[in-house]
């Protein structure tokens, strides 16, 4: 069985990186491993995407980033360093066995077993929570389930196989990257896929649009994308590359409450790789005049 790679190596950020870092670095590299990018190799870039996905639960939840910094991998196998660091050779000492399963969608809607390993909550809630040590026994299973970016902002409803039983689950709109849902017998650990044009910040939506030179000094309309439709857009005349229109309630439904968020629009201007002779002679044109 190959080793398995660090996780701070897997999203390249240091050991002490910030909470904003790591989402940063995980939105990056799931983006450019998405396996919808990689159609040639698909199954590499699953398993990369997997990678960044685990790498990605396990740091940023504070407690199984301090088991992980502790005991490295081993700290989610059951038997292993972790459960002998703590003087307790076997395993959890008071008791339970449980795992922590991930669900991926795959892209024709249907719902397969992702990996599958320790709970690190199962041997180090005691260490870590301070609470009752005897509490494992009244906790509930975690599980977690990725889904597609558009299923978190409208909601959704999915099929899962939960310890040999099929579930139908109900996600409402609005969940956020690592959200947490309290089933009556479980907990469900929310991971979203990223998104080929959006990005998310909580509940603001971010999208860049590109324009011609020409729409930015001279100032028009275009259409530009949202979650839910696309919306006409006034470009002032000298617009300058890089500014930031605000969509207000263009944003992410709030989960607890009414109202929704923004979406912020950052135009890009396009400078063209190759011109035509007609072209370069208007540019010509435009150097003269001091543009």
């Amino acid at each position: 069985m190959s080793e398995k790679s660090d996780y701070y190596d897997i999203l390249g950020v240091s050991k002490n990186a910030t909470d904003e870092e790591l989402k940063k670095a995980y939105r990056k590299q799931a983006i450019e491993w998405h396996p919808d990018k990689h159609q040639s190799d698909k199954e590499a870039a699953e398993k990369r995407f997997k990678e960044i996905n685990e790498a990605y639960q396990i740091l940023s939840d504070k407690e199984k980033r301090a088991a992980y910094d502790r005991f490295g991998h081993s700290a989610f196998s059951p038997g292993g360093a972790a459960s002998g660091a703590g003087g307790f050779p076997g395993g959890n000492p008071f008791g339970g066995g449980g795992s922590w399963k991930v669900y991926t969608s795959g892209t024709g809607g249907q719902n397969t077993a992702g990996f599958d390993f320790g709970d690190p909550f199962d041997i180090f809630e005691q260490f870590f929570g301070g609470g009752n040590p005897f509490r494992r026994a009244q906790s509930v299973p975690r599980y977690g389930v990725t889904i597609g970016f558009m299923e978190a902002i409208k909601g959704v409803e999915k099929r899962v196989s939960i310890d040999g039983k099929e579930r139908k689950i109900k996600i409402p709109a609005g969940v956020d990257e690592g959200s947490r849902i309290r089933f009556d017998d479980f907990m469900l650990s929310i991971n979203i896929e990223p998104h080929g044009l959006f990005e998310r910040d909580g509940m603001d939506i971010y999208v860049k649009v590109e324009i011609p030179y020409s729409l930015a000094v001279m100032g028009g309309k275009i259409e530009v994308p949202t979650v839910e439709e696309k919306v006409k857009l006034k470009i002032r005349p000298g617009t300058k590359s890089g500014t930031m229109i605000r969509l207000r309630g263009k944003g992410v439904t709030r989960l607890h409450g009414r109202g929704r968020g923004d979406e912020y629009v950052r135009l890009q201007i396009v400078v063209p790789d190759k011109l035509s002779r007609s072209q370069k002679n208007l540019i010509k044109e435009l150097e003269k005049e001091g543009l």
